[in-house]
């Protein structure tokens, strides 16, 4: 019996790449892979921002062994599953960085109000009399089945009762960095700080190595959380090497209130207590100065930008532009279905692309390969999970979307990156392929049961109705 030691798949993988870099034409049999992906335009999004025509991707492992031109590759590698791609185009998976997934059952009940009231007066009374850990499953459920449906392959969450979403997500064959939340009032899991703390413990241990789940600590705000709590999951982060995701200046009733309590606006605040670091995932920075741009560049802070999101709760408009001109990892959310309304990645883009340039007045301003860097590899690099996923080469992830450029909207198309940001839909997504499987052919789910999603969605929504009476 051969035995399988740590690393040896990985060593395999390398191999492979090296034997189809150093002559593999040569050998008699061409090499088995698990799948082959060919035809149709790869964007791959890798350093040298390389867009191939009829291409093809070989996938072992759940890892991409190889990239190119199909004529040059086609006889290097056999597959028992090959995917056609002809006449469509091959993108890196979608990364979300930033939403709730379970709140998609609250998708709508609280429209057109101002966050500190949308939260107070809806969301957190809400929360208070609905959820528990089976809304959360159903909520998650709901939300990985849009998220596949609109290409996107990992997403950052922040929510309660996480680690029935890191099953979920699991059993759906999605990749996620998962925030259990802490926050100083009860919750509807934990009634105090120090319970959510012992919970996380417990979750991210559970988690710590699977290939899908990347466990993180999700403190709420620095307006939810004492400076001593605040402290704590920087200590946690550093003890156990874990993501931190957390809510930062996303309104100005936010940065008034840190400043009249702690002499500093968010930023300074959380750079003088020690808790940004290279491992912190900050969503919204929405009002920010100069200043505290560069404190986030020199901590590595990765950001997630989440404009329908802010437009919908007139929260204001991020300085995205500055932020990346500073270097610093910027990407795309789309925010809870509660205050956006929907997960839909390709709105995220188009929005992010208009928004800044009529509030910079320059047209130039986020031009669409930018802001496909953002949804993709930027992602990755605002997740600090660059070196897994967000683009399309050698020895990352097989986290493939196919798209079809075949829809009336899109003709006709000059420049992919433009035909991707500004008329493709998530409608138009067509195949989804995370750690080399599918879990979307043709429009199909595979792994996640539509009907009885929808009908679980129902049986919740008149519970919610009739707790709000």
């Amino acid at each position: 019996m051969p035995v399988h030691k740590p690393g040896m798949k990985q060593g395999i993988c390398l191999c492979i790449v090296l034997l189809v870099f150093t002559g593999v034409s040569s050998f008699a049999r061409a090499i088995r892979v698990d799948m082959i992906v060919q035809g149709g335009l790869v964007v791959t999004m890798d350093a040298t921002r390389r867009v191939i025509e009829d291409g093809l991707i070989a996938v072992h492992n759940g890892r991409i062994v190889a990239v190119g031109m199909r004529k040059e590759l086609a006889g290097n590698f056999t597959a028992s599953q090959v995917i056609d791609a002809t006449g469509r185009v091959v993108i890196p998976g979608l990364i979300n960085t930033h939403t709730h997934i379970p709140m998609t059952l609250f998708r709508g009940i609280a429209d057109d109000l101002e966050l500190h009231q949308w939260l107070t007066e809806y969301i957190f009374p809400a929360e208070a009399r609905n959820v528990t850990e089976a809304f959360v499953r159903a909520g998650t459920r709901l939300g990985l089945a849009e998220l596949i449906r609109g290409g996107v392959t990992t997403y950052c969450d922040m929510y309660y009762f996480e680690d029935a979403i890191a099953e979920e997500t699991a059993k759906a064959g999605v990749r996620g960095v998962l925030g259990q939340s802490v926050i100083d009032f009860p919750a509807p899991d934990h009634k105090t700080p120090e319970e959510a703390f012992r919970y996380a413990r417990t979750f991210i241990r559970k988690w710590k190595d699977h290939p899908l789940i990347i466990p993180a600590l999700a403190p709420h705000a620095p307006y939810t959380l004492a400076t001593e709590h605040l402290k704590h999951t920087r200590m946690i982060s550093d003890e156990l090497d874990i993501p931190v995701v957390i809510h930062v200046s996303e309104t100005r009733e936010e940065v008034s209130l840190i400043t009249k309590q702690y002499g500093a606006a968010p930023v300074h605040y959380l750079t003088d207590i020690g808790f940004l670091n290279g491992k912190t995932i900050a969503a919204h920075m929405v009002h920010v100065s100069g200043e505290e741009i560069s404190m986030l560049q020199r901590a590595g802070v990765g950001v997630a930008h989440n404009p329908q999101s802010n437009m919908k709760l007139a929260s204001g408009v991020a300085p995205v532009p500055e932020m990346l001109a500073k270097g610093i990892a910027v990407g795309l959310g789309t925010d809870g279905a509660a205050s956006n309304n929907d997960l839909n990645l390709w709105e995220e883009m188009d929005a992010a692309a208009k928004l800044h340039k009529v509030t910079t007045g320059d047209p130039k301003v986020l031009p669409a390969m930018q802001v496909f860097e953002m949804a993709t590899v930027g992602g990755a690099r605002a997740l600090h999970m660059e070196h897994i996923t967000g683009s399309i080469e050698t020895g990352k992830s097989a986290d493939i979307v196919i798209v079809s450029l075949d829809e009336m909207h899109q003709y006709p198309s000059y420049n992919i990156y433009a035909t991707l940001v500004y008329t493709t839909k998530a409608s138009d997504v067509r195949t989804v392929i995370i750690n080399g499987r599918p879990v979307m052919l043709e429009r199909n789910l595979l792994t996640l049961d539509e009907a009885a999603i929808k009908k679980e969605a129902g049986h919740f929504r008149l519970q919610i109705i009739n707790s709000l009476r």
